[in-house]
């Protein structure tokens, strides 16, 4: 099984650049073409939040159109740029998102399970799991125990070493610690929020964060940086590959045309 992961598109209205400068639509209409042309396909996408700029009904309508070309099944999470009603209006009819409150859901069509959580607080930067979250993770996973399990959530659940986004990370991370630590065929816990590709062990398994389809985050680990500033380095995505035989293996893909492929030779 293969999942094609993309993260923190900032999908702003036509004709509009984020920051003044970012083509978002563009840089997303872009990754959606190269999904399309991979061999094998990804069985599924998974778009791990910040799904749009400003949370207005405009910029999830053009998110869809966008992402209505993909070939293969998508489901969404909210980020922190996120609405859980207009993003449950926008998805709702696919019939994966709960009519009503956090917008967790399990998938379990496939080889691996996606249980996809809902870290959104709104009107803030970071994230939460909170007890009825918590527990509803639990119980998720509890009822699977033997089927391989790739958790999906925006915030990433671990410091990353850049402070200002640290400072908006997940709050009640030792708890959901604990509960991942209970449930050892959880194979990754795929994140957003970063804008860039960073993995730590965590609580057992892995846990990690995917490139943004647009702008990446500037890497500044100077202790103390309270600066948040945004580079136009190449965008990307992640294809995680499960074979029942080596598990899950995550692989980084940076988006554009580049020179290649060509022959290895002596």
């Amino acid at each position: 099984m293969i999942v094609a992961q993309l993260s923190d598109p900032h999908v702003v209205s036509p004709g509009e650049l984020l920051y003044g400068r970012v083509d978002t639509p563009a840089c997303l209409a872009r990754a959606v073409a190269e999904i399309n042309q991979l061999d094998p396909l990804p069985d599924v996408a998974a778009i791990t939040g910040d799904l749009v700029g400003h949370e207005k009904p405009v910029e999830y309508d053009h998110l869809r159109r966008l992402l209505a070309p993909l070939h293969m099944p998508v489901f969404v999470i909210p980020g922190n740029h996120d609405s859980r009603d207009l993003l449950r209006a926008t998805f709702g009819g696919d019939g994966y998102l709960p009519l009503d409150g956090f917008l967790q859901y399990v998938i379990d069509d496939y080889p691996v399970r996606l249980v996809a959580l809902d870290t959104h607080i709104p009107g803030e930067g970071g994230g939460e799991l909170c007890d009825q979250r918590l527990a509803w993770l639990d119980h998720t996973l509890a009822a699977a125990p033997d089927r391989p399990t790739l958790l999906l959530m925006h915030h990433p659940p671990f410091a990353t070493g850049i402070e200002r986004m640290d400072n908006a990370g997940l709050r009640n991370s030792e708890a959901f610690a604990a509960v991942v630590a209970r449930h050892p065929q959880i194979e990754r816990v795929m994140c957003g929020h970063l804008h860039r590709a960073i993995d730590r062990r965590f609580a057992g398994t892995v846990a990690g964060t995917a490139p943004s389809t647009a702008h990446q985050m500037r890497l500044d680990l100077r202790p103390g940086a309270t600066s948040l500033r945004f580079m136009l380095e190449p965008a990307g995505y992640q294809l995680h590959v499960w074979r029942e035989d080596t598990g899950l293996v995550t692989h980084t893909a940076v988006l554009g045309d580049w020179p290649g492929p060509f022959p290895l030779r002596g």
